[in-house]
């Protein structure tokens, strides 16, 4: 069961890739739908194993064959299922799910060859996730994380023939191979320190270790791999992939944002959270990047104009707060937030990708506007999804983003949470930037084939239509999905049990969870009652334990109180973030262009992201580009290895010319040089 979790996406792939062209944009439309929905349903059987098992038994794992042996070191393809890998493979195949089927009237009017081209790339990223979530040990997950790096290169780069497609996905592809070195790096140092690179072992081997004091040999692995995870998961400084990856079709955007390759990062820390932990100064550089990206890629999502681009810095954003969760030690809530997150962001790029087939590929949300009439499902949609990120209470996004929070004050991070939280107030006003000029105002839209505009020349609603069934019925299940997927972690403080943080817990630490199961009676797993009369001393013991009692209530409830202080902040900052929006944005968009422009080299910066771009093609791009035509090329190779070529060349050719000059076919000439060797000859021997 486990193998045809990838399996069924993977043969999606090979008829597509293999055969679609041939067949009918139906037929292999539905192939790949069909095979991700058999994943969906495999991975959801083997999710019903793990749940309905008692916690020490959620676990089930697959050896299929043993792909590398060599001595001691042995590496078999094993796939492993538990309840952190059963999250991931249910957001894998039930978003991915839901973007194929989108994808179907999406991409309607590509020809039958692109159409299955774009399928068969779309199953094979699915592959590659799973492969890397199932993945028993660091080289299987490898297999995926190089996997879904290919894909990336092929769907951003899909539409080839424009140069700026291109240009993304080499970009997707150059950047990430900078983490993936220093994750293979890594690999090479876990290794060498443990021995395995089973993530089940190398927990279990970390669990006998302490953590270290100074930076030391784990620290340095641990950091190597989140360099990786900068990567994969556009964190600073690898981050500037992913704003240039919108030149792909939007469900790409919304596969890649959702529910794939930008969550492998956060998944990695995730899933070797037992290892982290012994490198705590790792962890703090994982929160401080990760709470500074946020911040940064929030700061740049107000004055962005391209509806997708100004989505994909948020999503930097909140990937930022899900390794700022891992970074405090809030495993869960880190992972809990990337399952809530998926649900509200696949909805938002794919509402963007309605509104831009509305408008025949505007993307620009100054030429929108006044969207709400015409694109009814869209708009309540989308707006669904806008409210569950900003973290408006009881809906998605509240209980997840509100739980790293919590979890960054209650650890000692003031600092963290105070940046966190302004980054909050900042994702509330650039999200309503966006609803506002994208769905109310007056219309700024023309329609191309309209009938009848209004006064200032532009087209009337009436003229748009909104999503067809196959867009429509996955946008209204994800905004579903962003209103309730948060209640299986509904937290203490409002009288809820946090479900999903108990279901990880065994996958971030499993070492404690087998020392538990191993206790024996009188060690802490069963106890043990003797009876008999109580002595001076177990009442003493009986007053203490109910003096340590009485301490943990109230410690507990002054957590809670804690917790729900925070929570109301929280909620006053969303709704000043709204209320800020609404003011500048729909009251008085006047007031926002003249804040603008009485700030001109602020509102520069933030429209052109801080200019890293330029400063990594100064620093970096030019330099190299000098480096490999000037030095490489024109020094090395032209001058050095052609050169040797050429010069060995004419060498043969000069001594050939001269070499030639005796062979005259003179039969007199040929005489005489006989004779003059005879006579050398002669006076030769005459001499000595």
């Amino acid at each position: 069961m486990l193998l045809l979790i990838p399996l069924f996406p993977l043969v999606g792939f090979l008829v597509n890739a293999f055969v679609g062209r041939r067949l009918p944009k139906t037929v292999s439309g539905w192939t790949a739908c069909l095979a991700m929905f058999a994943s969906l349903v495999a991975a959801a059987a083997a999710a019903w194993q793990i749940f309905s098992a008692p916690v020490e038994a959620r676990l089930v794992e697959q050896t299929v064959y043993t792909w590398i042996a060599s001595g001691d070191f042995e590496i078999p393809l094993t796939l492993r299922l538990d309840p952190l890998g059963t999250v991931m493979a249910l957001v894998v195949t039930g978003i991915g799910f839901l973007i194929h089927v989108y994808s179907l009237a999406y991409m309607h009017e590509e020809t039958e060859r692109e159409y299955a081209r774009y399928f068969s790339y779309m199953n094979l990223f699915a592959f590659f996730m799973l492969v890397l979530v199932l993945g028993a040990n660091f080289l299987v997950m490898f297999v995926g994380w190089e996997g879904v790096g290919l894909c990336s290169y092929l769907l951003i780069g899909f539409w080839f023939k424009k140069q700026s497609a291109n240009d993304a996905g080499k970009k997707a592809f150059v950047v990430n191979r900078v983490g993936d070195f220093a994750f293979i790096v890594g690999m090479m140092l876990l290794f060498r320190e443990f021995g395995t690179l089973d993530f089940r072992e190398v927990a279990l081997h970390a669990a006998t270790l302490s953590p270290e004091v100074s930076f030391g040999l784990i620290s340095l692995t641990t950091l190597l791999f989140f360099i990786g995870a900068t990567g994969k998961s556009a964190q600073i400084p690898l981050y500037v992939w992913l704003p240039d990856a919108m030149e792909g079709p939007t469900p790409v955007s919304a596969l890649i944002h959702a529910a794939t390759m930008v969550t492998a990062g956060v998944y990695m820390i995730g899933r070797n959270a037992e290892l982290f932990s012994l490198a705590p100064d790792t962890l703090q550089i994982v929160a401080v990047v990760g709470v500074v990206t946020a911040l940064f890629a929030g700061t740049i999502g107000l004055v962005q104009n391209d509806i997708k681009r100004v989505l994909a810095y948020s999503t930097v954003s909140q990937l930022g707060f899900m390794f700022l969760a891992m970074g405090v030690g809030a495993f869960s809530a880190g992972i809990f937030h990337l399952y809530t997150h998926a649900f509200f962001k696949a909805l938002m790029f794919l509402g963007s990708g309605a509104v831009i087939h509305a408008l025949h590929g505007e993307q620009d949300m100054r030429r929108m506007g006044g969207l709400r009439r015409a694109l009814p499902i869209t708009y309540w949609t989308f707006l669904a999804g806008a409210l569950a990120i900003v973290g408006f209470p009881l809906l998605s996004g509240f209980f997840s983003k509100d739980e790293i929070l919590f979890r960054t004050f209650y650890g000692g991070h003031e600092l963290l949470w105070t940046i966190g939280a302004l980054t909050s107030l900042l994702t509330a006003i650039y999200m309503f930037r966006l609803v506002y000029m994208t769905f109310h105002g007056e219309p700024r839209y023309e329609v191309a084939g309209a009938h009848g505009h209004d006064a200032h020349g532009h087209a009337h609603g009436a003229h748009l239509h909104d999503a067809p069934p196959s867009m429509a019925i996955p946008l209204v299940l994800l905004a579903v999905g962003s209103i309730l997927a948060g209640y299986v972690g509904v937290p203490h403080a409002l009288g809820g049990h946090n479900r999903i943080e108990t279901f990880l817990e065994p996958s971030f630490h499993p070492a404690a969870h087998a020392r538990v199961l191993t206790l024996g009676p009188g060690e802490g797993g069963e106890f043990t009652v003797a009876h008999g009369t109580e002595t001076a001393a177990d009442e003493a013991g009986h007053a203490a334990a109910s003096h340590t009692a009485a301490d943990a209530h109230a410690a507990e409830e002054a957590k809670t109180r804690l917790e729900l202080t925070l929570m109301s902040v929280s909620v006053l900052i969303a709704l000043a973030g709204i209320g800020i929006a609404t003011f500048f944005f729909l009251r008085r968009p006047d007031r926002a262009a003249a804040m603008a422009a009485s700030m001109p080299g602020l509102h520069r910066l933030l429209l052109n992201k801080y200019y890293v771009d330029e400063a990594y093609d100064a620093a970096i791009v030019r330099p190299v580009q000098r480096l490999s035509e000037d030095v490489l090329w024109k020094g090395v190779d032209v001058r050095v290895v052609d050169g040797a070529v050429n010069g060995a060349g004419s060498l043969v050719s000069g001594t050939a010319s001269l070499l030639r000059l005796l062979q005259t076919g003179s039969v007199r000439a040929y005489a005489a040089w006989l004779f003059v060797g005879v006579l050398a000859l002669v006076g030769y021997y005459l001499v000595w």
